[in-house]
């Protein structure tokens, strides 16, 4: 404890009892210097509790930081101060969050259980009430609360199994004690089916069953096996269908998607209805109780459990005047400001001006911009106003200053005809009278790769020449990002896959989400990159190389992470791997990545930026280098560690990255090397073995090792 004294900040996370946490604060107390910031991370403790026989200097520089877990993956860092807490305190907690850890920092009050968990797991125990109203099992429920209303996969129970059903009972009986004001307290109250499965133990993974249950199978295969709440027995998972969702199947957007599953006419739409007129009903009341600003509910439920749409987007999405009037006529209430705001005219929470989203201030009755978004730049702000291009896959943004965006939206924002006309015609426009490019987007992930759909079409046909001239297309596109005559700056985040991360690669700069999951996995189908990857890696390799450098180790490196199809895990990796360079930066809060894509190229604009010239001295270790891949590659062979196939695509790697046929070591050009991994490319595609690869992928999902 005495080596905190050297510390600037502690966080407290001890076990979630107050008299322990105080005991420790006591012990911390002996050991802080006087102006160390000392915070808590409790997900509901009230924070002023704490302060009890603390000194002055304590209150003053505590408050609670209550991060979510996994703190690496959710955003949310909610900041309670007590009424001690010096505001300055509060102010750089708020600023150092957002912009040194990459957090959205939500103000909350000192309420029980702050924002995201109030409403959270209000939402968790609506669902169950209405569950049970409407007669509907574990199975359906999950299939109704997950990605298609923008939730995560894991919905509500199997979420609950992965966070442990203790934790969820503890939140919730903590909420029931502690608000006895609450118009909802009794939803708080635990199901009987709730508490049968804590007496069992039935806590979800951490006791190995839950809501659901692992098992092997009569062959060794795992099974998932589904709880009946009412027999509490389990049994084979049940296929859940609903009219409504099939009617939603073709809507992508989610804001579009929203109005037709809650105007559903069978059990699925009566079930939305009932979930989302309670929440709308609920955090209407919440205000001002928990947070003042409307827009703070949304980020913290946003951030903190993973949905797409806070509650009062969704309400936004659906329509606020006609959902009020749908939720009276099934006995849910708004509070009355609601009503206040649309007979003022304001008949949104949200709305876009000059480029900004503002919300809805309930005490003055009008738009305010949100604090801390001033430097950021949002595509959707922009989508009404700074469109100047667009086809079914790809939109180009006026972002000012002389700077376009160019936005995937296919779906996974793979890489087919529409994202290539796309890079083109941005190239184009920004070479004609702007300044520079940015490529950006704020889908969940950067991009899938390229789209293999049209591949494997051409691939079953035999259609070689038509592969050659889509491979020669693409490389000619990559090649273009990276010699045209203004700079282009690629903004990776997510999955930043395949020709994703080829088209990455070819950037003047590149500006990474630091969790941007990047890699070259065309091996994972049975192909090789040939976008221009396999030619990038092989010329980065020979850019390091130095006087008395033993060549082929490095070579052997950038061949590896191609033939085992590595991913690197963040971007801090993919510097690592040679995939990002020295010159290219990382940004922690994504929400600032588009406005630093768009400096980076507004700097290199202002610097005087020259058109490269396409490179003639790669260096290239011919027969030589081959040699030394062949051996190991037999070798991963003998051992069993590859396939035969696996052994065929690694032996055209090699071949690309060692020059071809070439006697000894010698420099050649970029065309030299895309014209040998197209080759190699369009060979692979006349592989059975490959088609069954991309088969797979491209109707599971899943790769196949064959």
């Amino acid at each position: 404890m005495k080596d905190i004294g050297d510390s600037d900040w502690i966080i407290e996370v001890v076990v979630e009892n107050l008299k322990i946490k105080k005991q420790v604060f006591e012990e911390v107390e002996k050991y802080r210097k006087k102006g160390t910031l000392i915070t808590s991370n409790t997900s509901g403790i009230p924070i002023h509790f704490m302060l009890e026989g603390r000194s002055d200097d304590f209150a003053r520089y505590f408050c609670g930081t209550h991060f979510f877990n996994p703190p690496r993956y959710l955003k949310l860092l909610e900041i309670i101060p007590t009424p001690k807490t010096d505001p300055e305190v509060t102010d750089f907690l708020m600023r150092y969050g957002a912009h040194y850890l990459g957090k959205t920092t939500v103000l909350a009050k000192d309420t029980p259980a702050f924002i995201a968990n109030r409403v959270g797991i209000y939402s968790i125990m609506k669902v169950v009430e209405t569950m049970q109203k409407l007669d509907l099992n574990v199975d359906e429920v999950d299939k109704l609360t997950g990605p298609v209303i923008g939730r995560p996969k894991s919905a509500t129970f199997r979420t609950s199994d992965v966070v442990g059903l203790d934790t969820l009972v503890k939140v919730a009986n903590g909420l029931y004690e502690g608000l006895p004001q609450d118009e909802q307290r009794d939803i708080f109250k635990l199901p009987a089916e709730v508490n049968a499965l804590v007496e069992r133990k039935w806590l979800g993974d951490k006791t190995g069953q839950g809501f659901y249950k692992k098992t092997k199978g009569a062959k060794g295969q795992t099974e998932i096996l589904t709880l009946d709440l009412k027999t509490m027995e389990y049994g084979e998972k049940k296929k859940a269908s609903f009219a409504t969702l099939e009617q939603t199947k073709p809507i992508e957007n989610l804001k579009e998607r929203m109005p037709v599953l809650l105007s559903g006419k069978d059990k699925a739409g009566e079930f939305y209805r009932h979930s989302f007129y309670g929440l709308f009903q609920y955090v209407s009341n919440r205000i001002p109780e928990i947070a003042d600003e409307l827009y703070k509910i949304d980020d913290a439920l946003r951030t903190g459990f993973g949905w797409q749409l806070g509650p009062f987007e969704v309400w936004d999405s659906l329509g606020v005047e006609k959902t009020v009037a749908k939720m009276e006529e099934m006995g849910y209430s708004p509070n009355p400001w609601v009503r206040e705001m649309l007979q003022g005219g304001n008949t949104t929470f949200y709305k876009t001006e000059g480029g900004r989203k503002l919300y809805y201030d309930i005490p003055s009755k009008s738009y305010k911009g949100i604090p801390g978004t001033e430097d950021f730049i949002l595509l959707d702000t922009l989508r009404s106003t700074q469109k100047l291009w667009g086809n079914s896959d790809a939109t180009v943004f006026d972002l000012g200053d002389g700077i376009l965006n160019l936005e995937f939206h296919s779906k996974m924002n793979t890489m087919g005809a529409g994202v290539i006309e796309g890079i083109n015609r941005a190239i184009s426009m920004a070479e004609e009278s702007y300044r520079g490019l940015v490529i950006a987007n704020e889908g969940a992930n950067f991009s899938a790769g390229a789209n293999l759909g049209m591949v494997f079409m051409y691939a079953i046909e035999q259609e070689f020449d038509e592969i050659d001239f889509m491979v020669r297309q693409f490389q000619q596109t990559m090649m273009r990002a990276r010699y045209s005559s203004i700079p282009v700056v690629v903004a990776p985040h997510g999955m930043t896959l395949g020709g994703g991360c080829e088209l990455t690669m070819h950037a003047d700069q590149i500006v990474a989400a630091a969790e941007t999951y990047i890699g070259l996995v065309e091996v994972g189908v049975g192909l090789l990159p040939g976008g221009g990857g396999t030619k990038e890696m092989t010329l980065r390799v020979s850019d390091k190389l130095e006087s008395g450098d033993v060549e082929y180790n490095a070579l052997q490196n950038a061949f590896m992470n191609i033939a085992t199809a590595k991913v690197a895990t963040s971007a801090y990796e993919a510097m690592d791997m040679n995939i990002l360079r020295k010159k290219d930066r990382i940004v922690v809060n994504k929400d600032l990545q588009i406005a630093s894509a768009k400096a980076a190229a507004l700097a290199l604009a202002e610097a005087g930026y020259v058109q490269p010239i396409q490179r003639t001295n790669i260096k290239v270790q011919g027969k030589g280098g081959m040699a030394l891949f062949l051996a190991g590659i037999h070798g991963m062979r003998v051992g069993n560690y590859i396939s035969d196939h696996d052994m065929k695509i690694a032996m055209k790697i090699a071949n690309v990255m060692c020059g071809g046929d070439l006697s000894y070591p010698q420099e050649v050009s970029e065309q030299y090397l895309l014209d040998l991994e197209r080759e190699a490319f369009v060979s692979l595609c006349g592989e059975r073995k490959t088609l069954e690869r991309i088969q797979s992928i491209i109707q599971g999902g899943k790769p196949l090792r064959n």
